[in-house]
């Protein structure tokens, strides 16, 4: 059985829901305003998990980039959501899902002009199992301390998603997962 094509809430500037549009079509140079999510993913030791990007990814093709990111479909609840796209790429299971930046917003342009613009809460979540990442989503991955992480972000920015500086510079406190 194959997947249905992803579709993506559609947002006013305000954040106000005003329309639904494949995915595959809404990501272009000219990008309108829709719902996302983030999620950093910790596990029992503390650790936080990274992804490298496949190299087959549309937009940021290669780069480390916080846990994984997706699209809550029209009238998903974004917990679910989260639990659902853990799952499809990272063959991983959740406990735990928490926001931490309810609020998180922000525009981008990859190298290939095309634009990223999300209202995109971040969450935090601990992993329940292992990871088996789908080779079409995820190149590498590797489990961090998320000191090591602020510090490899910081001394090298080009190597990582634009969002995951922009989330950890606007992370509340010590970045880790909530207790």
């Amino acid at each position: 059985m194959s997947e249905l094509p992803e579709t993506v809430v559609l947002l006013s500037d305000d954040g106000d829901v005003i329309g639904t549009a494949p995915k595959a079509t809404v990501h272009t140079a000219d990008t309108p305003l829709h719902l996302a999510f983030s999620c950093h993913v910790f596990d029992e030791k503390g650790r936080v998990l990274v992804t490298r990007r496949a190299l087959g990814k549309a937009t940021w093709p290669g780069v480390w980039t916080n846990s994984f990111c997706g699209h809550p479909a029209p009238g998903e609840d974004t917990a679910e959501a989260i639990v659902r796209r853990a799952q499809r790429e990272l063959g991983l299971a959740l406990t735990d899902v928490q926001v931490a930046l309810p609020d998180f917003r922000y525009r981008a342009v990859d190298a290939s002009g095309v634009v990223e613009n999300e209202i995109c809460p971040v969450y935090v979540a601990r992993a329940a199992t292992d990871v088996a990442p789908a080779a079409d989503e995820v190149a590498e991955w590797a489990w961090v301390d998320p000191s090591e992480l602020r510090a490899s972000v910081e001394a090298a920015p080009f190597a990582f998603s634009p969002w995951l500086g922009w989330q950890l510079a606007a992370w509340p406190g010590d970045y880790r997962a909530a207790d």
